[in-house]
Formats: structure tokens, C-alpha cells, sequence
């Protein structure tokens, strides 16, 4: 199985929290011929794809408070954003489903994104907003205030409350704030406003998540395309002939699905890296 083959395989089977940060490589990866100016080494977004802190822009534009999340300034913006995107995500899902976690992700990217728009309007300035951390810091939050006092094990340091982490990582943005990336950290401290609601709310019986489910369900729906209807006919049925017994082929298929059972199970103990070349080539064809 080649690298390709691999990666794709892990998108696969890697679950909601993966394919995020597959999506924030993949367009991070195409936005470098497309965006980044290579005589002056940095990248130049245009207004379309990321938030302007100019209201009329932004209006006309609304679709920029989700698309702004998925582009970075920098390998390094984007790698710390990754790391802690990872370790966010993996504390998340261990309480909260999947469609939970999206609607987080996607609803504290608009949250920040408005607040960091407001802020500047009110300061009087103007300049664009990048980056995936106001959604992040959502999911960081959200887990959090939901389960503040769980033991974090961390290389070199050794256990921690997951409040005093994120308490370091609220304080650095705090004490920043006037003094370089102003919009980040405005966009940061409202992605952690955001998830601190979000689970407020849905301790109360409101999951806001519930909003981003429907307008997806709304637009699957909408794109769909409609079985065309032909007329009734009536037509003979030829009496049905007994079904011929094919006992190797459910034989097969029961084995098959026992394997990747076994596999499946092997993954959940002891990770992805823990398989065989033999196993992940066998997953990777069953998984076709």
C-alpha cells in the first residue's frame, strides 16, 4: 500500500475530528500556488475567502465567517492550530457525538469571526481575519467547562487539570492582545465565549449544534436529485422460483466482515500503527 492509498484509508476510517484537519492541510496545501506571494513571502487572501473587518464587505460576503477557518498565514499557524485542534478534538468526542463537535466547530467559527468584526468597527480599524482558532478554542473551552477537572498527562510535565491548561492558554492570549495579531486574539477569546455558552446551553436542554444539522439536512435535501416519477403500469408476475441456497458465498462474507471486526478492534486498542502492511492493505480493499 502506497502513502496515498494510506492516507486515504485514514481519512476513511479516522472519523470527524481527522477529516478537520485533513481540510484545513488540503486547503492550506492548495491556497500556497494560489494565494501566497513568493516574492514577498506571505500570503495574500482575498476578501472573498477570509472575514473582513469592513462591514460592507463583510455583509456582502457572509460566507467568509466559514471559509476564513480553513486557511492559515503560515506553516506554523497552522501546525499549532493542528496540535491543538488534535488534542481538543480527541477530549471532545469522548463526551459529545460527532454532529456535535461539527456544529461547534462551524458555530464558533461564526461567532468569532462577528465578534472580531464588531471589535474592529469599533476601533476604527481595518484588516482581515485568518485561521481556524476561534473554533478550536470553542471545542477546547466547551470541554472544559464541561468537564474542568479531568487529568491531562502532558510529555515532560506530567498530569495537569484540563482548567489549568486552558486557563495558560486564555491568559497568553489575554496578555498579547495589545501587542501583536490583535484580530487573532480577539477571535480566539470569542471562540472561548462561544464554547462556554454552547455548553451552558445545552446543559439547560438547548444544543445549539442542532441549527448547523438542519441547515445541512436542508441543503442535502435541496441538491438531491428527485426520482423521476413514470406512470403506473401493470405487468404479469411470474410465480417467484424458490431461492437457491448459496451457502459459500454467505460463508465468505461472513468471514470477511470478521476480519475487519478484528481488525477494527485492534485499531481501537492499539491505533492504526499498530497493523500489519498485510492487515492495512486488506482493510484498505475491503473499505472499496
Amino acid at each position: 500500500m502506497n502513502i496515498i492509498d494510506d492516507i486515504k484509508l485514514q481519512y476513511k476510517i479516522g472519523g470527524i475530528a481527522n477529516k478537520m484537519i485533513y481540510w484545513n492541510v488540503g486547503f492550506f496545501l492548495l491556497s500556497i500556488p494560489l494565494f501566497y506571494q513568493f516574492k514577498f513571502g506571505f500570503f495574500d487572501y482575498p476578501d472573498w475567502l477570509v472575514v473582513s473587518s469592513e462591514p460592507l464587505v463583510f455583509l456582502y460576503k457572509p460566507w467568509t465567517l466559514l471559509t476564513y477557518a480553513f486557511f492559515h498565514q503560515g506553516f506554523l499557524h497552522l501546525f499549532f492550530n493542528m496540535m491543538v485542534l488534535h488534542f481538543s478534538s480527541r477530549l471532545f468526542l469522548t463526551f459529545f457525538t460527532q454532529k456535535q463537535y461539527l456544529g461547534l466547530y462551524f458555530l464558533g467559527a461564526i461567532f468569532a469571526g462577528i465578534a472580531f468584526v464588531l471589535s474592529f468597527y469599533l476601533l476604527g480599524k481595518s484588516t482581515l481575519l485568518v485561521g481556524a482558532s476561534g473554533a478550536i478554542m470553542a471545542i477546547l473551552v466547551a470541554t472544559t467547562t464541561y468537564q474542568p477537572l479531568m487529568d491531562i498527562r502532558l510529555p515532560l510535565i506530567g498530569y495537569l487539570k484540563l482548567w489549568h491548561i486552558t486557563a495558560v492558554i486564555l491568559l497568553l492570549d489575554l496578555l498579547q492582545i495589545q501587542m501583536e495579531n490583535t484580530g487573532g486574539h480577539i477571535a480566539h477569546l470569542s471562540g472561548a465565549l462561544f464554547g462556554f455558552i454552547y455548553i451552558k446551553l445545552l446543559q439547560n436542554g438547548t444544543d445549539l449544534s442542532e441549527i448547523v444539522s438542519t441547515v445541512i439536512d436542508f441543503f442535502t435535501n435541496f441538491f438531491k436529485k428527485k426520482q423521476p416519477s413514470t406512470p403506473f403500469k401493470k405487468v404479469h408476475v411470474n410465480p417467484k422460483k424458490p431461492a437457491e441456497n448459496r451457502p459459500s458465498k454467505i460463508v465468505v462474507k461472513d468471514k470477511t466482515q470478521q476480519q475487519i471486526d478484528e481488525i477494527l478492534d485492534k485499531i481501537s486498542q492499539s491505533g492504526y500503527d499498530s497493523l500489519t502492511a498485510e492487515e492495512k492493505e486488506f482493510l484498505f480493499r475491503a473499505g472499496k
